[in-house]
């Protein structure tokens, strides 16, 4: 319970759902985390005090990932607080719905600003410290429908197939500099929506072997296992974490 001590994390997006229950359990491995969200600076302050009564330090930031220079603020300031940065989660990003013919190109950049750029933003300025850490890891949050495609989300499912092409890409370019890239993707997983939001179309379309939903914290341990030492040899990966809804890589 304890493979993480002494690495830093920066967690984007960890201020509810899938990106909260990472940073969670990042902490209980011993990780220091620093918190980053895009507005809701109560969720991220309500997950670093869960981490905090873990016994672990932790970092807000509030800022949106689709901003160059706010993820320099977070990525400089994470080194500054804790001395090191080990360990890039990349989960912040943007899911709509909307018709190929109703979109216009302000929707479709909105979603690549910040599940893709944002991504892109995050490596640049926490890459300098990463190659430091001489055990790097960085884990993108991909989703099931850049796999399996989705009606209404061309500009989601897009942004998450370049993720896949993102990450597997890093892994050969940063190999030499000791840290490994990965991508895990959630597939049906129960998190709580805002009432009144219905549950996405792509989902009625699937379902898991067992029939059941998994959890953000089935997520979370997957990310845990490859960004500790014994996910050394795990690099370039796109990890399903779906309950069967999906086969393939």
């Amino acid at each position: 319970m304890s493979e993480l001590v002494g690495k830093v994390a920066v967690v984007t997006g960890a201020g509810r759902n899938i990106g909260r229950a990472i940073a969670l359990d990042l902490a209980r491995a011993g990780a220091f985390v620093v918190v980053n969200v895009r507005s809701n600076a109560t969720e991220a302050v309500a997950v670093a005090s869960e981490i905090e009564a873990m016994g672990r330090k932790t970092l807000v930031h509030v800022g949106d990932v689709a901003d160059a220079a706010s993820v320099q603020v977070m990525a400089d300031g994470a080194v500054k607080r804790f001395g090191r940065l080990d360990i890039l989660v990349n989960n912040a990003a943007l899911r709509r719905e909307k018709s190929f013919g109703e979109m216009s190109y302000d929707d479709w950049r909105e979603i690549m600003d910040v599940t893709l750029d944002g991504t892109f933003h995050c490596v640049k300025a926490c890459l300098p410290a990463l190659k430091k850490s001489g055990a790097g890891a960085i884990v993108n949050i991909g989703g099931l429908s850049a796999h399996t495609g989705a009606k209404g989300r061309a500009h989601v499912v897009t942004a998450k197939a370049g993720i896949i092409g993102f990450t597997r890409a890093l892994a050969h370019d940063l190999a030499d500099d000791g840290i490994t890239v990965n991508c895990v993707v959630p597939g049906l997983i129960g998190t709580p929506r805002p009432e009144g939001k219905p549950e996405p179309a792509h989902h009625l379309t699937h379902r898991t072997i067992t029939g059941e939903r998994g959890q953000p914290e089935d997520v979370a341990a997957i990310v845990r296992f490859l960004c500790g030492p014994g996910a050394r040899y795990i690099n370039g990966q796109a990890v399903h974490a779906s309950g069967g809804a999906y086969f393939g890589s």
